[in-house]
């Protein structure tokens, strides 16, 4: 079940990360909010998940999640370039992932 949370909590950096820089720095008040909710909930999870699981491997899985997940939704939803090169990087890091997962 903490993994699920782990996820759930990168799942939740992406959406940070979104309002971010939707929030147009911190001028924008509901995306500024939407930043606070989702970087209390994403942390909170993460923090949740680290009572049974190692800090190391849960930290990695987490950043990789949000990594790979704000840079696809960058290019899908925000105009990021893309390229093949970008693609197999963020191939990499969720190949990372979930190696780290298979050998927690």
């Amino acid at each position: 079940m903490a993994w699920i949370f782990v996820v759930l909590a990168g799942l939740f950096e992406v959406a940070m990360a979104l309002s971010l820089k939707l929030s147009n720095g911190f001028t924008h008040l509901w995306w500024s909010l939407s930043f606070l909710f989702t970087a209390v909930l994403s942390f909170g999870l993460l923090s949740y998940a680290l009572k049974s699981l190692e800090v190391g491997t849960a930290y990695a899985v987490w950043t990789g999640v949000g990594a790979a997940g704000t840079a696809i939704l960058g290019m899908i939803a925000m105009g990021d370039s893309v390229s093949l090169p970008r693609l197999l990087c963020i191939a990499l890091i969720l190949c990372g992932v979930i190696g780290l997962r298979a050998v927690a």
